[in-house]
């Protein structure tokens, strides 16, 4: 892309050089075919620059019409979801963990909201190394190095999680929310209908779908409870594929979105898919089924 204040600044420059060489010119050599041979280049430059003015001038218009129905969109999107949504969820119970470590936005627990589900739970894993863990901490979770259940600590540590979210025991999750390697909120133990599983990474060199997401899944499919891995669009390494070869109920790659969390949301009302926009969606949305009866139901 043109950056236009530096081409600016750059003609400006040449007009000055150009100026002194007139001057020069006029001086020291009294060539009329030299001086009005400047005089073209100096034509030249400001038609040059009168282009560029234009050009400039037109895509500050274009910016200002994309930012206005971006806001026009914005409105819509804000207007029409509450709507589509209202009471798809109700009664409903769910899980949300975060494996990405970056946080997610929170709309998407608005929108749940919105449509009248219970967040039960809501973990975070934070960023970290296994060299963190002390000692101690280990211990008291019941690791040993000879194991041969888990692949790695991070994996042991995952399942444990799992584990507390179906059975409510918080022993090992305040361990490890005092050693700063998860975040809670909400309540362990609660009956749920669903699990929602934030994922994606900035770069593959972060991705932990192997040491955090499986051992979750593992724990998770054997008490056989509706999985639906989701991600935001500007995920760098994305977790879709995966998250379709171990047979999730549904996967939405721009959970960020309207689009996206409308997705989700008549995923978990019984349309479930693969959906969103990146090579590894079937489409952007489920079928939108007018409601009978009045009662918001599809």
């Amino acid at each position: 892309m043109i950056d236009i204040k530096y081409h600016i600044a750059s003609l400006v420059a040449v007009f000055l050089a150009l100026g002194i060489g007139l001057l020069m010119g006029t001086t020291l050599l009294g060539n009329d075919t030299l001086i009005d041979y400047q005089k073209q280049v100096t034509n030249r430059l400001e038609t040059q620059l009168e282009n560029l003015r234009q050009k400039n001038e037109s895509v500050e218009t274009m910016a200002n019409e994309l930012e206005m129905d971006l806001n026009i969109q914005t409105e819509f999107n804000n207007k029409v979801l509450p709507v589509l949504v209202h009471n798809k969820l109700e009664n409903i119970n769910l899980a949300v963990i975060e494996t990405n470590g970056y946080r997610f936005s929170s709309t998407l627990i608005d929108t749940l909201e919105l449509a009248e589900a219970n967040i039960t739970s809501i973990t975070s894993f934070m960023h970290y190394s296994e060299d963190q863990l002390p000692g101690d901490l280990t211990q008291s979770l019941g690791w040993a190095d000879n194991n041969t259940e888990y692949e790695n600590l991070s994996s042991f540590v995952a399942a444990k999680i799992a584990d507390a979210i179906i059975t409510g025991e918080m022993e090992n999750v305040d361990l490890l929310a005092q050693a700063n390697i998860i975040q809670v909120s909400g309540t362990y133990g609660e009956s749920l209908d669903g699990i929602i599983l934030v994922g994606g990474s900035q770069d593959e060199d972060t991705a932990r779908k192997e040491s955090l997401d499986l051992p979750l899944l593992d724990t998770f499919k054997s008490h056989e409870l509706a999985i639906y891995g989701v991600e935001e669009t500007s995920a760098g390494y994305s977790y879709m594929e995966f998250y379709q070869k171990q047979r999730l109920t549904a996967t939405v790659d721009n959970i960020d979105t309207v689009p996206g969390q409308l997705a989700l949301v008549l995923s978990i009302d019984g349309q479930p898919g693969h959906y969103g926009v990146k090579s590894t969606a079937q489409r952007l949305l489920p079928e939108l089924k007018t409601s009978q009866g009045g009662d918001g139901g599809a």
